[in-house]
């Protein structure tokens, strides 16, 4: 690691460098019961995880709850764990973790809970250990640069090159791909529903269309029985409008909802409605009922009583 701080230190196209050692190890133990049985099935439990030790608070961490331990603390081992994380297991100050390490059960004592955000691209452990209670297990490093894009060719060339042990990974490309995939995604999606919308107004429209014959029929008694054109098609139109409204909520009830199940228990995230975008589907629907029945309204209005009543006989 020192080689390569040397390579970075200096750089004008470097703004940071922050660097940790680490290990993998798995939660085996929660208060000396069965991980899985205090915890279940969550995440951090899957598997090895990465973990880190460190004698004095990272820069850019921040504490949430309980103390850091002292630069030169040599006692029993001490934890400190994600904040999120934790409050997920269910684990609180005081408990203990057994982390096995290459086959080592090492116990430690959870003496803080820190914010970590993996949101950021950048380093992220759940635990992180007082330096005395991993002394001597074998570790490597892991890194991560902040440079201008201009400098990232010339470092990722001169890291592979002078050290053949180093996996250098460009994480702006992973993003890029990332966002061109999620881009892509997201316009399928957009495509997809727009079909969806003009599959339902072409049904509402399609509705509005199959009742002109029993329209022709009521417009004919309305009119005989002395009704005004205006207040008959008044009438249409109120029904055409009831009739788009109640469609556009039914359509946004079922969509929140099943936007909602989607977003708790598959993707397990915030679901947030947009009473916008609702408001502007409900009155879509209004609008295209209601200019669909006033168009197939115009031949009943226009048509004669008297012939239709008698092609009704």
């Amino acid at each position: 690691i020192q080689a390569v701080t040397a390579r970075i230190e200096g750089d004008p196209g470097v703004s940071r460098m922050d660097a940790a050692p680490m290990l993998r190890g798995v939660i085996t133990k929660i208060n000396d019961q069965p991980a899985r049985e205090v915890a279940g099935d969550h995440w951090v439990l899957n598997g090895d995880r990465g973990l880190t030790y460190s004698e004095e608070l990272p820069a850019r961490t921040t504490l949430v709850e309980g103390e850091w331990w002292a630069a030169d603390y040599a006692g029993p081992a001490l934890i400190s764990f994600g904040a999120e994380e934790a409050e997920e297991m269910g684990l609180e100050l005081g408990d203990t973790l057994a982390i096995n390490i290459l086959g080592r059960d090492i116990t430690g004592t959870i003496a803080s809970f820190r914010e970590v955000d993996f949101s950021r691209a950048g380093m992220g452990f759940v635990l992180s250990m007082n330096p005395a209670a991993l002394r001597g297990a074998p570790h490597s490093f892991i890194a991560t640069i902040y440079a201008d894009q201009k400098a990232e060719a010339a470092i990722l060339r001169d890291l592979s090159a002078a050290h053949s042990n180093i996996t250098v990974i460009s994480v702006r490309n992973a993003i890029d791909r990332v966002t061109g995939i999620m881009g892509q995604i997201a316009a399928a999606i957009t495509y997809g529903a727009l079909a969806t919308l003009v599959t339902g107004f072409v049904v509402l429209i399609g509705a509005a269309a199959a009742g002109e014959r029993a329209r022709s029929y009521e417009a004919a008694l309305l009119k005989t029985l002395g009704a005004p054109r205006g207040l008959v098609l008044a009438n249409f139109a109120l029904r055409s409008a009831i009739l788009g409204a109640a469609a556009g909520i039914m359509a946004v009830a079922a969509g929140g909802l099943a936007g909602w199940a989607v977003t708790t228990f598959v993707m397990e995230q915030d679901f947030k409605f947009e009473p916008v975008s609702a408001i502007a589907i409900v009155t879509g629907g209004v609008l295209v009922t209601l200019l669909a029945g006033l168009a197939f309204a115009w031949r009943p209005l226009a048509m004669r009583p008297a012939q239709v009543l008698r092609a009704r006989e």
